[in-house]
C-alpha cells in the first residue's frame, strides 16, 4: 500500500484524549446512552449557542432524523418539495426521498459551493410551493444564501434547516454560529471532520418540540425520552409505558465511549478551526497567483475551512495534477459528489434550468480537493506550490 505524505486527515486522537477513554473505560461500567451523552449535547448547546441537542450515530443519521421530524411536526405531506443543492452529501438528499418528499435541485456557485442566486430566482417561479429548503455549508463554507434575506423573498413559506456537518464554526456575518439560530443543523463527528468522536453526529435546535420529537425518533418513538412521558402514560393506561411508542422511530442513539471522546476534543475545536482558517488563508494567497490554471477561491473570515478545493480551468489539466499528486503521495478527493444528479441513483432528476452550463458540472468535472486540518504547515503549501509550477 502506498505511503501518504499528504493526508486528508491526520489522527486528531491525541494522548491526552486516550487516557481520558481508559481511565473511563476502567471507571465504568455504563456504555450506553447515558450521562456522558448529555454532558456532551450540553457543552454542545454552550458553545453552538443552541438550546437543545442530540448526540446520534452520525452526521447522515442527524440529516435522516431532523427532516423525518420535520415532516412529523410541520405536518408536510408525501410529493412536498424540498430545495437542495445539486452538491453535496448524498445522506442530505436520501432521506428526503425515503421520507417520500420532493427533492428539487439548484445549482452551485462558485464563491461559496453553495445555491446559485439566479437558479433560486428561476425556481421560485416555477416551483412556488417549496415547503422545506436544506442548505448545505459546503466545505466549511457559510452558504450566502442563508446569510441573506433571498430564501424569505422567494420562498415565504418554506421551512429552512442547515447541513454544517463539515463545516462546525462557520459564521453569519453578525458573527454567530451558523446552527445557533436554525430549526434545525446538523453536523458530523466522524474521524476526518472538526471534530472526532470516530463515528457520530450532532442535530441541534431551538424548538423544544422538535427536540422533543428528535428525541423520542432516535430512541425507536419510546415515549419515555418525551417531556410528555406522564401525560401519554396516562392517556394510553393499556400500554405498559415502558414500552409505549408514540411515534415512528429508529435506534440512532450514540455511546457513553464516544461521548467522552468528544467532550475532550470539543475543548480544541477552537483552536483547531483558528489553524485550519489560518491554513487556508495562505492556500488562497498562493493559489491566486496561478489563476491562469485554477479558478480563484476567496478567503472569508465567516469560514471554519474543511479542505484545500482545487478547481481547474480545464480537465487536461485536473489530469496534470492528480497525476502530480499521486507521484507525490499527496491524498485528494473529488468534490464531495461533483453533481450528484449524475450519479446512478438520481439520474431520472435534472437541476431546474434551461441553461446548458452549469457551475455543479465545472465542479464536477474540474474539481478535487486536498486535505487541511490542524495538522497542515508551511511544509505542506510549499509541496503545492512547487506542484502548480510543473502544471
Amino acid at each position: 500500500m502506498m505511503n501518504i505524505d499528504w493526508k486528508l486527515m491526520e489522527n486528531a486522537i491525541s494522548f491526552s484524549d486516550k487516557l481520558k477513554l481508559v481511565k473511563f473505560i476502567l471507571s465504568s461500567d455504563m456504555f450506553t446512552n447515558g450521562k456522558y451523552v448529555r454532558e456532551f449535547e450540553e457543552n454542545w448547546n454552550s458553545w453552538l449557542g443552541s438550546k437543545y441537542t442530540l448526540f446520534v450515530s452520525s452526521g447522515s443519521t442527524a440529516n435522516f432524523l431532523l427532516i423525518s421530524s420535520i415532516k412529523e411536526l410541520y405536518k408536510l405531506n408525501p410529493g412536498d418539495k424540498v430545495l437542495v443543492p445539486s452538491c453535496t452529501w448524498t445522506t442530505n438528499v436520501s432521506p428526503i426521498i425515503q421520507l417520500g418528499l420532493q427533492p428539487i435541485f439548484c445549482d452551485i456557485q462558485l464563491k461559496d459551493f453553495s445555491f446559485d442566486f439566479d437558479e433560486l430566482t428561476r425556481i421560485s417561479k416555477i416551483h412556488q410551493d417549496i415547503k422545506l429548503i436544506f442548505v448545505t455549508h459546503l466545505l466549511g463554507f457559510t452558504s450566502l444564501s442563508r446569510d441573506s434575506n433571498i430564501f424569505s423573498e422567494l420562498f415565504p413559506e418554506a421551512l429552512v434547516i442547515d447541513d454544517i456537518c463539515e463545516s462546525h464554526g462557520c459564521k453569519s456575518i453578525d458573527g454567530s454560529n451558523i446552527g445557533s439560530n436554525s430549526i434545525g443543523a446538523t453536523f458530523s463527528t466522524y474521524f476526518g471532520h472538526h471534530l472526532s468522536t470516530i463515528e457520530g453526529g450532532l442535530v441541534s435546535t431551538n424548538n423544544e418540540d422538535l427536540y422533543d420529537i428528535m428525541k423520542m425518533k432516535r430512541s425507536h418513538g419510546l415515549a419515555r425520552e418525551s417531556k410528555h412521558y406522564d401525560e401519554f402514560s396516562k392517556l394510553y393506561k393499556n400500554i405498559d409505558k415502558q414500552f409505549l411508542f408514540i411515534t415512528d422511530g429508529y435506534n440512532f442513539r450514540n455511546n457513553e465511549i464516544n461521548a467522552v471522546l468528544g467532550i475532550s476534543q470539543l475543548k480544541k475545536l477552537n483552536s483547531s478551526i483558528k489553524t485550519r482558517n489560518y491554513n487556508f488563508s495562505l492556500f488562497c494567497e498562493l493559489t491566486h497567483n496561478y489563476n491562469n490554471i485554477v479558478e480563484e477561491i476567496v478567503f472569508s473570515h465567516t469560514c471554519s475551512n474543511f479542505c484545500f478545493p482545487i478547481v481547474c480551468k480545464n480537465i487536461d489539466i485536473k489530469h496534470k495534477l492528480i497525476q502530480l499528486l499521486v507521484d507525490n503521495n499527496i491524498e485528494y478527493r473529488p468534490i464531495v459528489s461533483g453533481n450528484l444528479l449524475k450519479h446512478p441513483f438520481l439520474n431520472k432528476y435534472n437541476i431546474c434550468s434551461d441553461r446548458k452550463n452549469f457551475t455543479v458540472d465545472l465542479i464536477h468535472n474540474n474539481g478535487l480537493y486536498i486535505g487541511n486540518n490542524q495538522f497542515v504547515n508551511s511544509k505542506n503549501l510549499n509541496k503545492l506550490e512547487s506542484i502548480l509550477k510543473l502544471i
